[in-house]
């Protein structure tokens, strides 16, 4: 391909990019940016061009060495929900803005402990940076073709010009606030589709060559297994080999950790504790997927190609050495938004790195003093984008001195040893209070000179003198001090090696000198911060100590120079709220001060924030006994608090509880009224009814016709009956509740008691020609009282008539076998039962809601005995709520 075809290819590729993050700007509160998988997928920056080049170089080289640098993440991620959390919690509280701050403030807002982590991270990503340079450099010569120009200086270096491309993209969406510590939504949402398309593209050229190129996984196994070194390649060669795994296992597990970009992505660009649930496992399924295919292309490419050609870009050799310069192109733009992705993220913050912790505390403060408002965001954000150029062009200038030589695995392993020297102090600091400054400073210098000693120095004396000597014979020929066997041990790998010597000197020293060494009580305060988060968060502003003199108007006037005179305003105000504190509030205390501090810190870094509000006050020194007497005040506070909350959260649900019975007492009451109003009614009516025909009867002097005196004496009787039948149920349900009703148990068959029931009430539902049916045949014989289960179905069976339509309803009876049950039901097409009275027809006292104004048929005690019978039966009763039309009554008896 052409040149500046590839060129144009390139720049469309980043225009869509930078389209795609100016929308994701535009709609940063949408959850389409701001979701677990756009979060998950940005953790993937983890992903850049060693994982998709030199991955297939040393799966070709070495096998499955290629594996410990994936494993390491995978292990640490289920660790974040304890790890992670805890670090997004206390940085969202402190906003922090870079792992350099972190660090710093756990450590006492330290500024030079805060400068010195800046270095490192510089030192081990800016060769990390060449790498992904080196890639896009080396991949643009193989897929252009032989006619194509070929660069000889830089201005005519594409590969220049993509790293200008990059420095413009993260600056132009990197510092478009001086708050650092808010989220790059774009940049984050470009990564993320960048992690999709890497993938897919990846995962299509391994399909390629597996199962176009080859006949599938089985093919490529059994023509790579008749090569002399297969077994080397796919097993472990003894302890050696072990050990090297472990030490890379672990240094990959500190990495996912510590590496710049990987801080800015997981912690500082997280919006949701929550979404740390989702990445625990979709992460791990990424790098799975990812790696899928490494293998199969190593031993591929070893196949087509033998080693003359690049191992590490056999990916691309491949389809383009089968003409197929379409795929070729698509893994070009894949690996190339891997370069993108790591690029942009590391740069952002390392810029941010060196300006909140290098170039404004060591040297821009007194003019930040001194100047305005609109001066100073504008020398934050100059300051930051002349760092994005300066990182990248430095990066660009090392792929051209050194890169060239490397393979992109050992400059990869390179960096990761080199962060891998913040670990003691950023591990063990987040869970040790005694972990102090000095034991951080003194273990991170000893482990980057190890570093140097067994790792850079070799390469560079071999660069400029053309002699391994130093590597053979050691410094000044002394055989314990070789580079790459110190001590002795001479079985690891360079990177394992001293990876094993940094950390045991680095770790030793941390652990030493901060047992030797108290912190000072500021150290000591942010320790327990750090260490106990979970309770210092309830606390927050109130978490630092301080003691002092200090003015709000004086901090008032350092927050207006970085932050404006609204903005500071506004602040103030939502913190005298927050603390109920008087607008005009003269005198500062400990709780503003830590306040003001966190508002500066998202611009000008933890240990900036700290110098500048010092300057302003007037600090007492606290003893470090007065410290942890007034941390354990705090602490014994906290549990009060919690106490007291538990307790008013008990209260609050035993005044809801009590309201809730309250309530029910007063509708049972209502109920109760209502009952007796309606059993008066009933009462009163059949005695009316008696009364009036009595009468008449009486005053008769054998005038009134013989028909007409038998329906007066029917209906004496009929009312004489309902009176029964009133008085019988409310002696009824008075046994039934208080437990003196004795149930006489028979072996009975339901069959017969069911027809029984249908025969007592035959007359009544022909009347209304309604229609009853029963549904089963079979006969079925359980114990039970069958004077008082026809009293259940008689009811059941009155109440379906009295809610039938005449001449169109429908009653059926049906009874069907369950587990150890026998289940019975009494349907009908009737009005239905009400979905408000569902769950209380069957309580005593109840009839129907609005019972005062539509007066309901019946006493309303037929059901609540009903239940009261099955109850004593050992069974449930239920009104089905499923069914649409009509109604159904269910009820169950035990077969035992």
């Amino acid at each position: 391909m052409n040149n500046y075809a590839l060129i144009v290819i390139i720049v469309a590729y980043l225009a869509m990019l930078f389209f795609i993050a100016f929308l994701a700007e535009k709609k940063k509160k949408s959850k389409w940016v701001n979701n677990p998988y756009v979060y998950t997928l940005s953790l993937a920056v983890y992903c850049s061009a060693w994982t998709y080049y030199g991955s297939v170089g040393i799966a070709a080289n070495s096998g499955i060495d290629f594996l410990p640098i994936y494993l390491g993440p995978v292990i640490a991620a289920p660790l974040w929900i304890l790890v992670l959390r805890k670090v997004i919690r206390i940085s969202n509280q402190n906003k922090i803005s870079s792992i350099a701050d972190f660090i710093s403030l756990r450590y006492g807002n330290n500024r030079f402990l805060g400068a010195l982590v800046t270095l490192i991270c510089l030192f081990g990503t800016i060769p990390y940076i060449s790498l992904q340079l080196k890639a896009v450099s080396e991949t643009f010569e193989i897929i252009a073709d032989g006619t194509s120009y070929v660069s000889t200086t830089i201005l005519d270096d594409s590969t220049f010009y993509v790293a200008l491309l990059l420095a413009i993209f993260a600056t132009f969406f990197g510092t478009q606030n001086t708050d650092a510590s808010e989220k790059h939504t774009g940049i984050i949402t470009a990564v993320a589709f960048e992690s999709i398309l890497k993938l897919a593209f990846f995962l299509i050229i391994g399909m390629y060559i597996t199962f176009y190129l080859f006949d599938g996984t089985t093919d490529i196994y059994s023509q790579v297994a008749e090569m002399d070194d297969f077994k080397e390649l796919t097993s472990l060669s003894g302890l050696e080999d072990g050990f090297n795994w472990f030490f890379m296992i672990a240094l990959s597990f500190m990495a996912i950790f510590l590496l710049p970009r990987q801080f800015q992505v997981s912690v500082l660009e997280n919006n949701r504790e929550k979404y740390l649930k989702k990445a625990i496992w979709l992460f791990p399924l990424y790098l799975l997927l990812f790696n899928v295919f490494v293998i199969f292309i190593a031993w591929a490419g070893k196949i087509k190609l033998g080693d003359s050609a690049d191992a590490e870009y056999y990916s691309l050799l491949l389809p383009l050495e089968n003409g197929n310069s379409f795929l070729a192109t698509l893994v070009f733009l894949g690996g190339f938004s891997a370069v993108i992705s790591m690029v942009v993220v590391s740069t952002l913050a390392l810029s941010i790195m060196v300006s909140n912790n290098l170039i404004i505390p060591y040297g821009f403060l007194d003019k930040f003093k001194k100047s305005h408002t609109e001066r100073n965001e504008k020398y934050i954000k100059n300051i930051r984008r002349i760092s994005i150029f300066s990182i990248t062009i430095t990066a660009y200038f090392f792929y051209v001195s050194f890169s060239k030589q490397l393979s992109l695995y050992s400059i990869g392993l390179i960096s990761f040893v080199v962060i891998a020297q913040l670990a003691p102090c950023f591990f063990i600091g987040l869970f040790w209070n005694r972990g102090s400054s000095k034991g951080a400073i003194v273990g991170i210098i000893t482990g980057f000179c190890i570093i140097v000693y067994t790792l850079l120095l070799p390469f560079a004396f071999t660069a400029f003198t053309g002699s391994d000597n130093f590597t053979q014979y050691g410094l000044y020929g002394i055989a314990a001090l070789k580079p790459y066997a110190l001590f002795g041990i001479d079985f690891l790998s360079p990177p394992a090696h001293a990876f094993f010597w940094s950390i045991f000197f680095n770790l030793l020293s941390y652990l030493v000198f901060s047992i030797v060494s108290k912190g000072n009580y500021r150290e000591r305060n942010y320790a327990e911060m750090f260490v106990d988060s979970v309770n210092f968060t309830a606390l927050q502003d109130s978490a630092l100590i301080w003691k002092g003199e200090a003015y709000v108007a004086d901090i008032k006037n350092v927050l207006v120079r970085f932050l404006g005179e609204k903005k500071a305003t506004r602040a103030l105000n939502i913190f005298f709220t927050k603390y109920k504190l008087p607008q005009d509030t003269q005198l500062a205390d400990a709780r503003l001060v830590n306040f003001s501090e966190k508002l500066l810190t998202g611009s000008i870094g933890s240990a900036s924030a700290k110098i500048l509000i010092a300057s302003v006050v007037k600090e007492e020194e606290i003893s470090l006994v007065e410290v942890l007497r007034i941390l354990e005040e705090s602490k014994e506070n906290i549990v009060s608090n919690n106490i007291l909350l538990e307790k008013s959260v008990e209260l609050s649900q035993l005044s809801s509880q009590l309201k809730d019975v309250n309530q029910e007492l007063i509708d049972k009451d209502k109920q109760k009224d209502e009952f007796l109003d309606t059993v008066a009614h009933e009462l009163k009516t059949p005695i009316t009814g008696i009364r009036a025909a009595t009468e008449l009867l009486i005053d008769d002097e054998d005038d009134m016709p013989k028909e007409i005196k038998k329906q007066f004496l029917t209906n004496i009787l009929q009312d004489s009956d309902r009176l029964g039948r009133l008085i019988n149920n409310i002696l009824d349900f008075e046994k039934l509740e208080t437990g003196r009703l004795s149930l006489e148990f028979q072996y009975l068959d339901i069959q017969e008691t069911i027809k029984k029931a249908v025969a007592n009430t035959q007359h009544i539902a022909a009347k209304k020609g309604i229609a009853l049916s029963i549904k089963n045949k079979h006969r079925f014989k359980i114990n039970y009282d069958e004077d008082r289960i026809l009293q259940v179905l008689t009811n059941l069976i009155s109440n379906a008539i009295k809610f039938c339509e005449p001449e169109t309803g429908h009653i059926e009876i049906e009874y069907q076998l369950e587990n150890a049950i026998l289940e019975i039901a009494v349907t009908d097409n009737g009005k239905g039962v009400a979905q408000e009275d569902m769950e209380y027809v069957f309580d005593k006292f109840y009839q129907s809601k609005h019972q005062n104004t539509i007066k309901p048929a019946g006493s309303g005690l037929g059901l609540a005995i009903t239940k009261q019978i099955i109850e004593k039966h050992h069974g449930k009763i239920w009104v089905d709520k499923t069914l649409k039309l009509g109604a159904r009554f269910v009820f169950t008896l035990p077969i035992s």
